[in-house]
């Protein structure tokens, strides 16, 4: 196990099974986890930003050493801000890496002192995406095998509200 805290950013625009995977191996390897849901301004997700950390609490409630928080502007200034050095990406096909990399590339220019962590995907989630749960949710679809059980019903819902 390495020392220290990392942190795991994205949208999470629902949290799925794939994220979780990574959660929990990345729990595994570092005193904490710290998945943090970014505030951007310029994007509307589907779910509010307090709706999306109740569902990773929900989904990662049986993980002990993560830590769930949002925040907004750079990456590592938050990183800063919570005192740890290495970003958590998963990947799970080549378009990803390229947008990673050059992300982890820009990080790495202004602070030194990041370092990007990749993970690939478990196989039985490299097809998962928040993108394809909501439009499968927006449908109507089942969602059961992309997302955490305990979240199921919070994103039924959200489209049901959505409808009426």
């Amino acid at each position: 196990m390495y020392k220290g805290r990392c942190v795991y950013p994205g949208s999470f625009d629902p949290v799925t099974l794939g994220h979780v995977d990574l959660i929990e191996r990345a729990a595994k390897l570092y005193d904490e986890v710290i998945v943090a849901v970014l505030n951007n301004p310029d994007k509307n997700g589907k779910f509010s930003i307090e709706m999306r950390l109740s569902m990773l609490g929900k989904a990662c409630a049986h993980i002990h050493n993560v830590r769930i928080d949002s925040f907004g502007g750079l990456l590592v200034d938050y990183l800063r801000k919570a005192e740890a050095s290495i970003v958590l990406r998963g990947l799970r096909a080549v378009m990803d890496f390229e947008n990673e990399f050059r992300m982890a590339q820009v990080n790495r220019q202004i602070a030194p002192g990041i370092e990007t962590l990749f993970m690939m995907t478990s196989p039985a989630y490299a097809y998962v995406s928040s993108s394809a749960v909501r439009q499968i949710a927006a449908f109507g679809g089942d969602i059961t095998t992309l997302v955490p059980q305990v979240i199921i019903t919070d994103i039924q819902n959200a489209y049901a509200d959505a409808s009426t």
